[in-house]
């Protein structure tokens, strides 16, 4: 079953002469519990594909179904709430608050939405991600590596269904790198949550189950060759 699916989404930005056509068409669909790569060079509308997908931003056409809904039916509060309680996300720059200490940045999400703690799955979650002894530290004592396991803690407290990582390892060292990748997938799997990984990097992409390649907007190839098959 797909939990999420697009439909022949178009993305323009800017008019006239100048417009830029961000994305062509794209149909696709993910599975509960999958492990994603969407790759391609810079430019080719892989993270303004995330970004729809996740309801960052709303396409100029086309539709995005989460478990059968279209995403972009909802008001902007209620969209906000499904991001919130159903969407994860870890991007490139880990966008951690700076005043706050890593626990305090793991549990924003949830006092943002007014909700009380699970205080024992983000014990598992920060034992998963083995930032148990940095959890009172702020983010500039924290490496880069280290930052990002608690972007991706933070990502994972609201129990989301589904986790997009917008070049997660961009600013990380090989070694943090690979480890942040090998967590991710570790709890994805764990955790059953659908994991939607952009990258640029073939190797990282390569770790994957299932690569869908962008190229000037357009899907070139899926190795899961599955579609949206959504009509609106």
């Amino acid at each position: 079953m797909q939990i999420l699916e697009c439909h022949k989404l178009q993305k323009i930005y800017g008019s006239g002469a100048s417009a830029v056509q961000a994305l062509r068409e794209v149909s696709t669909g993910f599975a509960q519990g999958e492990i994603c790569a969407v790759r391609g060079p810079s430019g080719s509308g892989k993270s303004t594909l995330l970004h729809i997908l996740g309801g960052l931003e709303y396409p100029t056409a086309g539709k995005v179904f989460y478990r059968g809904a279209d995403l972009f039916a909802y008001n902007d509060n209620q969209l906000s709430i499904l991001r919130r309680r159903r969407f994860g996300f870890v991007f490139q720059a880990y966008n951690l608050v700076q005043e706050l200490t890593a626990y305090e940045n793991i549990l924003l999400p949830v006092l943002l939405d007014r909700r009380k703690p699970d205080k024992k799955h983000v014990s598992m979650l920060v034992e998963m991600l083995g930032i148990g002894d940095r959890l009172d530290h702020l983010p500039s004592a924290l490496s880069g590596g280290q930052q990002q396991r608690v972007a991706i803690a933070r990502a994972l407290a609201n129990k989301p269904a589904i986790l997009f990582a917008d070049e997660p390892t961009g600013n990380l060292d090989g070694k943090s790198g690979r480890e942040v990748l090998a967590l991710l997938k570790y709890a994805s799997r764990e955790l059953g949550v659908t994991l939607v990984l952009v990258t640029h990097d073939l190797h990282i992409a390569e770790q994957a189950e299932r690569i869908i390649t962008l190229e000037d907007g357009a899907i070139t190839h899926d190795s899961g060759q599955r579609g949206a098959g959504h009509e609106s």
